[in-house]
């Protein structure tokens, strides 16, 4: 009668090798800081002391001291931001989660007292489930891949928060940019529209022509509105994504523009050598499908039977006398109603949708790619062109209107004109600049396998169409 006590001193052990075999949060705050360094510079992590959390006060107040620049600005959202110490802290529940699936159900303890006249009776039953305890290699190798598949969750939401983060500060600096070229086009408007009036009042303006200059000038008027309005929405956007609170947000300074265009684009070659292997989409596809074929194998049998398995001891007081019996008892759930067809079909099902969601996935990676380096070489090109062409060739005809003017060749509403669609075309490059930072992050996100929808390039107003509708 001792192979009981034996069977439970191995389920122990069992369940305590398993424990020390678990994965933790540091863990994956480690691979994450590993396999998204580009994204993390290995800053990342979950602050539970006080200490950390002064430490990451501290870095932000240094950061905020000075205009951020866009690395800066994901220092200060991993540093600063709740969202990002959320998601890290649901990443821990789940890795515990996982972790917990690897533990044996506890044992459990029945204890009885029964009273027939002189006759007093004392029942003690320890049981546990013999099928969970014959299935706890295959538990813990399920608990591994589910903790496998958190760790990917994890470098996943973090990258998108980092491009989240990346996307907003280019485009609140280009929103900043913009307006103050507004700004230069509504003062122009308002000097055609005074010049136009005072014209008109000596004889030398008709009132249709001085109207066309009012007009030009109210939509010039509105167009500034609209401006501010997208530079503070941009703002507030990168202040949500860094986690700012209101008085952090005031003394957040931005640079007076964006960045520089590279001198040279990525190498499509470049990014199609990343490996379909270390994409994070292909890893979290194949750890749901590791989870999924492990969840059948261990699920399987239970459909069929499920066993308890339990050491007695009864202990019997009759009239001065004290009896002891032990032994053990098996608890068989009997497939009488449910034989588990309904529960097998679901395994079977979610194996299958896990393996073509795998597949699916390892297909579409290099098509997705392809696409974000179509965005982002796309975006350099146009970007390229406006700074080395359109712009330049916009300065020069400015300057030679200028002399033009200056030998009373053409009048001042001439040279008005020509100063707003001048301006204009700075605004166009700044916003084929912007759509290129976007594609930019779109783009290193697509590499390590979180792809997002790049922004598509838009139309910027232009004065000279303002003007010709006016007419």
């Amino acid at each position: 009668m001792k192979r009981p006590p034996q069977i439970i001193c191995v389920a122990l052990a069992a369940a305590f090798l398993a424990g020390c075999a678990s994965v933790g949060i540091d863990d994956a705050l480690k691979e994450t800081n590993s396999s998204a360094s580009q994204f993390t510079s290995g800053t990342l992590e979950l602050s539970r002391t006080q200490e950390q959390r002064d430490a990451r006060t501290v870095l932000s107040r240094e950061l905020l001291a000075k205009p951020l620049s866009r690395d800066d600005a994901v220092r200060l959202a991993l540093a600063n931001s709740p969202a990002v110490q959320a998601l890290v802290a649901q990443s821990w529940a789940d890795i515990a989660s996982a972790n917990q699936a690897s533990r044996l159900p506890n044992p459990v303890f029945t204890f009885e007292r029964l009273r027939l006249g002189d006759e007093l009776e004392i029942g003690r039953l320890l049981s546990f489930g013999l099928v969970d305890l014959l299935l706890l290699p295959q538990r813990a190798s399920v608990s591994r891949s589910q903790a496998t598949l958190a760790q990917a969750q994890l470098t996943g939401a973090v990258v998108d928060q980092v491009t989240q983060v990346r996307h907003a500060w280019v485009r609140a600096v280009a929103a900043r940019q913009s307006l103050q070229y507004a700004e230069l086009v509504k003062e122009s408007a308002e000097a055609s529209a005074e010049l136009a009036q005072r014209m008109q009042q000596v004889g030398n303006f008709s009132k249709l022509q001085r109207a066309r200059q009012q007009v030009f000038y109210a939509d010039a008027t509105t167009q500034l509105a609209s401006a501010r309005h997208a530079a503070t929405a941009a703002r507030e956007e990168l202040v949500r994504a860094l986690g700012l609170d209101d008085a952090q947000a005031d003394t957040m300074r931005l640079p007076e523009r964006l960045p520089d265009l590279p001198k040279a684009p990525r190498e499509a070659r470049d990014v199609a050598a990343t490996a379909a292997e270390q994409r994070l989409d292909v890893q979290q596809a194949r750890a749901q499908l590791d989870v999924a074929g492990k969840s059948q194998g261990i699920n399987l049998l239970p459909t069929f039977i499920d066993v308890d398995a339990g050491v007695r001891r009864d202990t019997v007081f009759d009239g001065g006398s004290r009896d002891t019996r032990r032994g053990f008892e098996l608890d068989i759930r009997l497939p009488l109603f449910d034989w588990g067809s309904a529960r097998r079909d679901a395994l079977n099902a979610q194996a299958l949708a896990a393996a073509n969601r795998y597949d699916a996935t390892v297909r579409g990676a290099t098509s997705q790619l392809r696409e974000g380096y179509s965005a982002y070489r796309t975006a350099y090109d146009i970007a390229r062109h406006y700074r080395d062409e359109i712009v330049p060739l916009r300065q020069t005809m400015a300057d030679e209107n200028v002399l033009r003017y200056n030998g009373m060749l053409i009048g001042v509403f001439e040279l008005l004109a020509e100063a707003r669609d001048q301006i204009a075309s700075v605004n166009n490059a700044i916003n084929a600049q912007q759509q290129f930072w976007l594609a930019d992050a779109a783009l290193e996100a697509s590499v390590i396998g979180r792809p997002i929808a790049a922004s598509a390039p838009t139309a910027a107003w232009s004065p000279r169409a303002a003007s010709t509708a006016a007419h």
